[in-house]
């Protein structure tokens, strides 16, 4: 039983918005200096071959349209992810656990 290739091009667009999300969150990290930028390049390249999968023996449609707009809303949510500051957890081990030259 073949599997209708509506289905795939959705699994394709699936991926391609979430590799969009990591090459935005990915291309924020090279402007800061902590990951290198084969990394962004590797998601970049990602989201362009699914992408453009999509559109294998089919002309632009409301899927395509639907999932490149998805894919640069993606991007742009996975960037001002990274952006935005990361509340550390509380440390509680002092709490939690007494020393034992406390305890006598």
């Amino acid at each position: 039983m073949p599997v209708p290739i509506e289905f795939l091009r959705g699994l394709l667009g699936a991926l391609c918005v979430f590799f969009a999300h990591f090459l935005g969150r990915s291309l924020v990290r090279v402007s800061q200096g902590k990951q290198k930028q084969s990394k962004a390049v590797g998601w970049g390249v990602r989201t362009l071959i699914t992408g453009a999968a999509i559109l294998f023996r089919h002309p632009l449609d409301a899927v395509a349209v639907v999932v490149f707009l998805l894919a640069a809303l993606a991007t742009g949510l996975g960037a001002w992810d990274e952006y935005r500051p990361k509340r550390e957890p509380e440390d509680l081990t002092k709490q939690i656990f007494e020393r034992d030259d406390e305890q006598k």
